[in-house]
């Protein structure tokens, strides 16, 4: 059977390059296999060398990665992974400049050291155990280069030197070949050829790089997340063209990114045979220059341009230096347009309007600039991926094939590339047999395609109540009983939460810690303030007790629980402590909707009902009243005291809990059951305690309800972190809760020592921005446990809802940062000032990450945007510093 056409290249990019990087450096020394006699010198002489070839293979590998199955892909996602694809390939040409100007300085070192060098590459890329044959196609414009110079030396070496790359280049058009024989056909043996094909498989291939790489990773890096796909807007119509409204079997051929000072004029030449015209999208900077005062000069490739226009093509513009439009903003974006048209008109004022994005990135304001100049953004609805694909026949295939199914369209090409030339007469051939029409711009519009809008959003949740009032109680310094060491520290960590995270009101939370703690002061609480307060149907009140508790026998054989006081007699608790029994009664003549106790004391003998919500508890809560109650642990348990940061491990697990972890269902909201699903067996899998939950006689199911704030810390260097032995109790707290999870329910006790069920809500519908803020909130937390990979993934998943979230674009940024990947963190630290730009943290972090990478002038610029956005900033005379420290 035929070999499907390679769909683009595979994914074994970084097990090779790693391999490859390891061959490379190993056959630069001594005794090493099969490098040629290679000395120090000689090693100096190839390096910078192989390490071009070393990122050049890991780019074209990752491209690959990128957009391998492209058939299967969502077109969101094709998109998205050709943009990325786009910008590995163009860093690809850039280093390909960057190989060509090494060898010509290689050519003036000694012939000794140079024909070492030459022989150390090249036995690389001809017999790197490590390389596939497909690999090894990245490496055809470097030898050509190479036989290029060689060419140009009439010695003996250089004569011996061309053949050896001529035979090496044969070799590569016949691995080219062998990706359209039979799947089973032994590849021909060149004996004389220095590269042997190895009779691979090109899914062979493409699985090996797939376990190397990841194409959403490999976006992600690039500073690219797919969202989520919306629904279209039919009604709105974009101001583009695309191509899909030409008429039936019409084609427009576009290249992009030249002139090139060899193929570009190749491609008008197989144009001008073949009768049809083609439009040039060029760069600015390939033409020429714009200087500091706006005046432009020519450079030579400015000839191929008129070249072009005389036989009869389009000149188009493709900005002046390929950037990222999207990312750019201000003079910047619009010296980009500007400069690029301004040489256009210089080489002929019959320069077109047309101009197209690169990488089809653009934005708002780049569409504005361009309604400024006149011009008009002409994008495409068939890629040929020449600028991935090696394979010519591959490329000739996906267009046709493409065409098959769209029946018309603009189709983007390169002439910046020896693949397209060779494409080229296979597509034309087979267009021209099928009777396609070749259309060029006349000045009219191609039908407008259309893009979607995201749908608005949907009103936020809310939990409905009118004010919060608190009752937080701590005590330590009992008279008669033993001292505590957490309780005051617990009360006040509780009421710091109530106050700074959920809103209460400071003056509505009442609080008494050790000595003030006495049974008349509390009391007082609850029948005088409460009461002056004049509470309506529609407050609610939450309760917080840290100290002592007992339980007593009565002679009727039941068990009652009391909270202690400070200034109650172990001899008469009876008498001078607080049966729960009165709190019971205090709380059913309270004239709140909600009340929620929160006991860190053991006892038992509350004669509590089964609690718990229904699904659809959000529409049915503020119906009903809910009196709900949730205690450390039973009768005759210790209540341990040896958490993080001087709370007892029940506190401890409570504040995690108040801090999103108890948001089971993931609403945004905490409900008193969710609490008591989190924490009771949270906390029993580390202690002896055995946490119980109930509702209070007279409830009628009503829930107490948390709405956890919205988080908008931006991460950067001043961000906190727990501590070793938080983050380790934490990843015991959720492993115990884990393993006691069944299904989507806890099983937990009640206080009179049975078992109950708890389930948490199940999830209401929500808005992209609304799950966006979750797992942005999600993802915050995991942060400061130092679960960077976890946390990398909620920041994903936050820019998969909304992609427009600069929050969670400068916190993903700042994971990388903290893993150490500068490259990747400053990409996303720059996402977040093109979604924000008056965002002074994230210059900051940009600089920090471009000092990282040795980028001494971006560092510099970054640092000092910020310190103009933000003189006052807490982080201002660090900045100031870092700037010293640059120079």
């Amino acid at each position: 059977m035929k070999l499907s056409k390679p769909v683009v290249i595979g994914a074994a990019i970084i097990v090779a390059a790693a391999a490859a990087t390891a061959y490379l450096k190993s056959s630069s020394q001594p005794g090493s296999a099969p490098a040629a006699p290679a000395t120090a010198t000689a090693g100096e002489a190839h390096a910078p060398l192989q390490a071009e070839l070393l990122k050049m293979l890991a780019n074209y590998r990752k491209i690959i990665v990128l957009l391998a199955d492209e058939q299967s892909m969502p077109e969101t996602d094709r998109k998205a992974a050709t943009q990325v694809g786009q910008v590995l390939f163009h860093e690809n040409v850039e280093r390909q400049g960057t190989v060509r100007e090494l060898l010509v300085k290689l050519q003036a070192a000694p012939a000794g050291q140079r024909d070492a060098a030459y022989d150390v590459l090249l036995t690389y890329i001809e017999s790197a155990p490590d390389l596939f044959d497909a690999d090894r196609l990245v490496f055809q414009e470097v030898l050509v280069a190479m036989q290029q110079q060689a060419a140009a030396n009439q010695t003996l070496p250089a004569i011996k030197l061309h053949k050896r790359i001529s035979e090496d280049l044969a070799a590569l058009a016949d691995i080219e070949r062998q990706y359209d024989k039979e799947l089973s056909g032994i590849f021909a043996r060149f004996d004389q050829r220095a590269i042997v094909p190895k009779r691979e498989r090109w899914e062979d291939y493409v699985s090996h790089l797939k376990k190397l790489f990841s194409r959403e990773q490999i976006m992600k890096d690039y500073g690219v997340i797919v969202p989520y796909p919306v629904k279209p807007d039919a009604n709105e119509a974009a101001a583009e063209i695309f191509g899909k409204s030409l008429p039936p079997k019409t084609v427009v051929l576009t290249f992009d990114d030249g002139p090139h000072a060899t193929y570009t004029d190749e491609v008008a030449a197989i144009l001008k045979q073949y009768g049809v015209p083609g439009v040039f999208f060029q760069v600015g900077k390939n033409l020429g220059e714009v200087d500091a005062n706006g005046k432009e000069s020519l450079g030579k490739r400015a000839a191929a341009s008129r070249r072009l226009l005389e036989g009869g093509n389009v000149l188009a513009n493709h900005s002046y230096s390929h950037a990222m439009l999207s990312k750019e903003k201000g003079d910047q974006l619009f010296g980009e347009i500007a400069h690029a048209d301004q040489l256009l008109k210089a080489v002929d004022t019959r320069r077109s309007a047309l101009f197209r994005f690169p990488y089809g990135a653009r934005n708002a304001e780049g569409l504005q600039v361009l309604n400024k100049l006149g011009l008009r953004s002409v994008m495409w609805n068939i890629d040929s991926l020449d600028w991935a694909d090696p394979v010519p026949s591959s490329i000739a295939s996906r267009v046709l094939g493409s065409l098959e199914k769209e029946k018309r369209g603009i189709i983007l090409f390169h002439d910046i590339h020896e693949r397209t030339i060779k494409t080229l007469p296979l597509v034309l051939d087979k267009l021209v047999a099928d009777g396609y029409s070749f259309a060029t711009w006349d000045g009219s519009d191609f039908t407008i395609a259309k893009e979607g809008k995201p749908q608005p959003d949907k009103v936020a949740i809310s939990s409905g109540y009118a004010n919060s009032y608190a009752v937080v109680i701590g005590i330590n310094d009992y008279q008669k009983w033993p001292k505590l060491q957490y309780a005051v520290q617990d009360a006040k960590a509780i009421r710091d939460t109530l106050v700074s995270r959920f809103g209460f009101d400071s003056e509505r939370v009442f609080t008494l810690t050790n000595g003030d703690a006495t049974r008349n002061n509390i009391l007082a609480l609850f029948h005088e303030k409460l009461a002056e307060a004049k509470l309506k149907k529609d407050d609610r009140i939450f309760v917080f007790f840290a100290g002592h508790g007992a339980t007593r026998q009565l002679s009727s054989g039941r068990s009652l629980g009391y909270i202690i006081p400070a200034d109650s007699d172990p001899q008469q608790v009876s008498v001078d402590a607080i049966p729960m029994t009165d709190l019971q009664n205090i709380a059913e003549s309270l004239n709140a909707k909600h009340l929620l106790f929160v006991m860190d004391a053991c006892y038992s003998g509350l004669g509590l009902t089964r609690g718990g919500g229904t699904a659809a508890f959000l529409r049915d809560n503020a119906r009903r009243i809910g009196r709900q109650m949730l205690t450390a642990g039973g009768a005759d348990q210790m209540v341990a005291d040896n958490g993080p940061n001087g709370h007892s491990v029940f506190t401890w697990t409570l504040l995690q809990a108040l801090g999103g972890k108890a948001d089971l269902n993931g609403d945004g909201m905490i409900t008193a059951t969710e609490l008591a699903a989190y924490v009771a067996p949270a906390v029993a899998s580390v202690s002896q305690q055995t946490p119980a939950f109930g509702s209070l006689p007279g409830s009628e199911g009503g829930e107490f309800v948390f709405q956890l704030p919205v988080e908008a810390e931006f991460l950067s260097e001043g961000s906190t972190q727990l501590s070793q032995e938080a983050i380790a109790l934490n990843n015991k707290l959720d492993t115990g809760r884990r393993e006691q999870v069944e299904g989507n329910a806890v099983v937990v006790k009640n206080l009179q020592g049975g078992e109950q069920k708890l389930a948490a809500p199940k999830p209401v519908d929500a808005s992209s921005r609304q799950l966006a803020q979750r797992a942005n909130d999600r993802g915050l937390q995991l942060y400061k446990e130092k679960q960077y990979a976890q946390a990398e993934a909620a920041f994903t998943e936050a820019l998969k809802h909304r992609a427009d979230f600069g929050l969670a674009a400068n916190n993903l940024g700042f994971v990388y940062y903290k893993q150490d990947r500068y490259a990747e963190a400053a990409r996303w630290f720059e996402n977040t000032i093109q979604i924000d730009a008056s965002r002074a943290i994230a210059y900051l972090n940009l600089g920090d990450a471009r000092q990282r990478q040795g980028n001494s002038d971006q560092a510099r610029k970054a640092y000092t945007s910020f310190l103009e956005l933000a003189p006052n900033h807490p982080s201002a005379a660090y900045a100031r510093g870092q700037l010293k420290k640059l120079g």
